[in-house]
C-alpha cells in the first residue's frame, strides 16, 4: 500500500488546519469532556445529547477536515468526507430516536474497556502525539481530527445498548482499519490505538449480543 503524500505533507495539513480553525479545538475538547460527564451521571436527555455531540464531531471532520483540508493532498478524502457525513447523519438519527438507544455504565469489564478507550482519546492520545513531536497544533487533535474522534466514538459505543448500535459502529470500525494502516506507513504512533479500540469495541458488541441471545433462549 502506498499513499499519495508523505508524513511531512500530512502533518503540514494539520498545522495549517489547526491554525485556521482555532479555537474550535477548545470547543471540541470541552464538548467531549461534557459528553463523558453525561455518560457518568446520566439524565433523561443523556442519550440524545451524547449522540448529537458525536454527530457534530463527525460532520465537522467530514466537511471541514476531509472536504476542505485533506482533499488537496489526497483525492480519496472526498470519499472519506462522504463516509463521515453519513456517520454524522446516522448519529443525528439516533439522537432524534434516542429512546431506542441507552448507555449502560456499570461496574463490569465492558465499562472498564470503554473508560480506557475514552481516556486514551481525550488524554493519552495527545500525550503520545507530543512525545512523537507533532502534538498541540502540529498534529491531530481531539474532536476536530478523525482518528482521536473515532477512538472516542468507539469507546462511547462500547457503553451503548440498542438495535442501532451495530449500524453506528460500522463506519468508525472501517475508519479505524484505514487509519491504522496509514498510521503504520506514516509513523503516527498515537493512531495505533485505532485498531485496538476497534477490536475491543467489536468484542464488546458481540459479547453483548451473545448475552442477549442467551437470555432469550
Amino acid at each position: 500500500m502506498t499513499l499519495p503524500f508523505d508524513t511531512q505533507q500530512f502533518l503540514a495539513v494539520f498545522a495549517t488546519y489547526n491554525q485556521a480553525i482555532w479555537p474550535m479545538q477548545i470547543v471540541a475538547y470541552a464538548a467531549g469532556v461534557l459528553a463523558t460527564a453525561i455518560l457518568i451521571k446520566p439524565a433523561p436527555w443523556s442519550s440524545r445529547a451524547v449522540l448529537a455531540t458525536l454527530a457534530l464531531f463527525w460532520a465537522w471532520n467530514g466537511i471541514v477536515y476531509h472536504g476542505l483540508y485533506f482533499t488537496p493532498i489526497n483525492p480519496a478524502a472526498r470519499l472519506f468526507a462522504a463516509l463521515f457525513i453519513v456517520a454524522a447523519i446516522l448519529f443525528a438519527a439516533g439522537a432524534f430516536n434516542a429512546y431506542s438507544l441507552t448507555f449502560d455504565v456499570s461496574i463490569n469489564w465492558r465499562t472498564m474497556m470503554a473508560s480506557i478507550t475514552i481516556v486514551y482519546a481525550l488524554v493519552i492520545y495527545e500525550i503520545l502525539s507530543m512525545f512523537a513531536g507533532h502534538g498541540l497544533m502540529l498534529g491531530p487533535l481531539f474532536g476536530v481530527a478523525p482518528c482521536p474522534t473515532t477512538i472516542f466514538t468507539l469507546g462511547v459505543l462500547m457503553l451503548a445498548r440498542g438495535a442501532m448500535v451495530p449500524l453506528l459502529a460500522v463506519i468508525p470500525v472501517l475508519w479505524a482499519a484505514l487509519g491504522t494502516s496509514a498510521a503504520i506507513l506514516l509513523g503516527i504512533p498515537e493512531d495505533f490505538g485505532l485498531g485496538l479500540s476497534a477490536v475491543i469495541c467489536l468484542v464488546v458488541l458481540f459479547s453483548r449480543r451473545g448475552g442477549s441471545l442467551a437470555a432469550h433462549a
